[in-house]
C-alpha cells in the first residue's frame, strides 16, 4: 500500500525493498515478494489507455447483458496484456495450486531468492562505469581524510 501510495504521489522511485524490522534486517525472500508488487505498482501506474478499440463499445452492443465477453475474439486478444503478471502470487484455483505444490507465497519468494542467487551472473560494468565509481570513492576518502586531519 505505501509503494502505490508514494507511486500515485508521483514518486519515481521506492526504496525499501527486502527490508524488514525498519530496516534492520534485510530478506532476500522479502526483496523478492517486493519486486513482484512493484511490478503491479508500475503496472497500474502506466494506467489503461482508453479508444475506441479498448472501450469495445461495439462488441458490448452486440454480446448485450448477459451474453458470453469471455469467448469474443476481442478479450483473448486483451486478456493478458492488460492485468499485471506477477510470477509469485498464485492466481489459479485450489487444484492447480495444489498440483504444483502447494506452496505458499514466502515458500515459492524463498525458492525464487535461492534460485536467483545461486544462478544469476551479474553483467560486469563497463571500464569506464569502474573508473567513475573508483574516482567517487577515492574523492571521498580524500575528503574524510581531509576532515579527520582539521580534527
Amino acid at each position: 500500500m505505501t509503494a502505490m501510495c508514494a507511486a500515485m504521489a508521483g514518486a519515481n522511485l521506492i526504496y525499501g525493498a527486502g527490508m524488514l524490522d525498519s530496516g534492520l534486517i534485510f530478506s532476500y525472500t522479502q526483496l523478492v515478494i517486493d519486486n513482484d508488487i512493484f511490478k503491479m505498482v508500475r503496472k497500474v501506474m502506466q494506467g489503461i489507455h482508453v479508444d475506441d478499440e479498448n472501450l469495445a463499445v461495439d462488441i458490448i452492443k452486440s454480446v448485450g447483458p448477459g451474453g458470453d465477453f469471455l469467448m469474443q475474439a476481442h478479450t483473448m486478444k486483451y486478456m493478458r496484456t492488460l492485468p499485471s503478471a506477477p510470477k509469485l502470487i498464485e492466481r489459479g484455483n485450489r487444484a492447480r495450486w495444489l498440483s504444483r505444490g502447494g506452496k505458499d507465497f514466502a515458500e515459492r519468494a524463498r525458492e525464487r531468492a535461492a534460485d536467483l542467487l545461486a544462478k544469476h551472473k551479474p553483467m560486469p560494468l563497463s571500464d569506464d562505469a569502474q573508473s567513475s565509481l573508483r574516482s567517487i570513492v577515492a574523492e571521498a576518502d580524500a575528503e574524510n581524510e581531509e576532515m579527520s586531519e582539521k580534527k
